[in-house]
């Protein structure tokens, strides 16, 4: 059975739409996607490092419209983990292991690996919205658009716009 590797923040979660509650809340500044184009996420909000580090940040992101139908489509004809960077803030462990619980209660513990750095983790097929880990990747690239990484075009890549694409492609 292939196995294939899903990141969480940008794939499942909803990271930006988070980021831009808490940077309007914080700053009154309300940016469209648009603004947000081509910007990392440290970047595109003046108070990134902040929010990552507030309690309950992991714990609240809103669920990607179609992931939770999609990643069980996904789980039912692979062998699926989920692989998150969180070691570099380590309040976000818990918060992101009970957010994955709750919201895909069909993922196991099992299938969760959170780590600093997703190059040593192996598959066949890797869904994540960063490039950079991607590029490191030796199986099938599929490419999450977020807004920061609406201008790559790398064709060793696949272009997802959405779950329901996943799902059609996969």
């Amino acid at each position: 059975m292939q196995r294939v590797l899903v990141d969480m923040d940008g794939v499942l979660a909803d990271i930006y739409l988070q980021m831009m509650e808490y940077e309007y809340r914080e700053s009154g500044m309300k940016p469209s996607e648009q603004d947000l184009y081509g910007l990392l996420e440290e970047s595109a909000f003046p108070s990134f490092k902040k929010f990552i580090r507030s309690k309950g940040f992991f714990r609240t992101v809103p669920v990607i419209k179609d992931s939770i139908e999609g990643l069980e489509y996904l789980n039912s004809k692979y062998s699926v983990l989920i692989v998150s960077s969180a070691t570099e803030f380590p309040d976000s462990l818990k918060e992101k292991y009970d957010w994955l619980s709750e919201n895909y209660p069909f993922i196991s513990w099992k299938q969760m690996i959170f780590c600093g750095c997703k190059d040593s983790i192996g598959g066949d097929i890797m869904i994540d919205d960063h490039a950079k880990n991607l590029n490191f990747f030796g199986g099938r690239k599929i490419l999450f658009t977020q807004p920061q990484n609406v201008f790559i075009q790398d064709a060793s890549m696949e272009r997802v716009d959405n779950w329901r694409e996943i799902m059609n492609l996969l």
